[in-house]
């Protein structure tokens, strides 16, 4: 498809009906896909921007909007990563010494510290029988797996004392998630100009959901590089307006799409071909995860926000 005005599709819809007259619908923005780039702050440093930030510079720049009715499963999922993780007291003195290592300003000052920091670890350790133990068990299994063994120090430890170091446990929070939604919808057309209003609505998410290779528009390329898909913006909507309950979107990337074309469980069409019972599924994937703060911008103070 050829960039630019070219590229615009206008507006479907699915019934025919005028759906943002007072009905609930899911309205879904085509947008050309913005990488997010860098850009200078007011001191000249770089930050990395968000895909987000990008399509909003672009808004303007809409390829096509698609009216849905709202699906019969409206759900979100907010999550993030928190996993398990431990620090032994040994483990714990070593980076001790470590950490005053690598602040020494000169080798001299590093070997210093270390020697310092190995001594008074040593001197802690000496009088705790525990601890000599558990020195001795790393010892021990080092040797055996010199030999040809198959052991642990923790597992020496354990059968030498009964005891196993103290792993000092927690939960400590991991990382972000993108949130992945999956939409299903049926189709049944009334009339030909249904019929043919899905199909171009079917015609609309798989060439947007497809990648570019750049070979026709208005600046082709050799192929050497493929351009990335266009991204949809998702809305649930009352009428003109936002709805004033449900959760909203960022930006998304359609990752699947599967139609199913004989949706009433056997092949049957119309005289104009149309098939009598269609449906589709969208699986569709944020470009950026949700933060605390998004919950404070203007969109995040609608509904239940993200």
């Amino acid at each position: 498809m050829a960039k630019g005005n070219k590229r615009k599709f206008g507006s479907f819809r699915y019934p025919i009906a005028r759906l943002e007259n007072d009905s609930d619908y899911l309205e879904i923005k085509v947008v050309e896909y913005q990488p997010p780039g860098f850009e200078r702050d007011g001191g000249q440093n770089l930050r990395l921007q968000t895909s987000s930030e990008s399509l909003k510079k672009n808004k303007e720049n809409i390829l096509g909007t698609i009216l849905l009715p709202v699906p019969e499963s409206v759900t979100d999922s907010n999550g993030v990563t928190w996993g398990e993780d431990s620090l032994n007291g040994l483990a714990a003195s070593a980076l001790g010494i470590a950490g005053e290592i690598i602040s020494s300003n000169s080798i001299g000052e590093a070997l210093k510290a270390g020697g310092e920091g190995g001594s008074e670890a040593v001197k802690s350790l000496v009088g705790d029988k525990g601890s000599v133990s558990a020195i001795n068990s790393i010892f021990a299994s080092a040797a055996v797996n010199a030999l040809g063994g198959n052991t642990s120090p923790e597992g020496v430890l354990a059968r030498q004392s009964g005891s196993i170091l103290n792993p000092n446990m927690e939960l400590l929070f991991g990382g972000v998630q993108l949130r992945t939604f999956s939409f299903d919808f049926d189709f049944a057309p009334r009339d030909p100009r249904e019929s043919n209003e899905i199909k171009k609505i079917i015609r609309a998410f798989k060439v947007s959901m497809n990648a570019k290779n750049g070979s026709t528009g208005d600046d082709p390329s050799n192929g050497l590089f493929i351009k990335s898909p266009d991204i949809f913006q998702l809305t649930y909507k009352t009428g003109s307006k936002n709805h004033e309950f449900l959760h909203k979107f960022k930006p998304m990337a359609l990752l699947n799409m599967a139609v199913n074309y004989t949706g009433a469980g056997t092949y049957a069409t119309y005289d104009n071909t149309a098939p009598i019972h269609m449906k589709m599924n969208l699986t569709l994937q944020e470009l950026n995860p949700i933060y605390s703060e998004d919950y404070e911008t203007e969109e995040g103070k609608e509904g239940t926000g993200f």
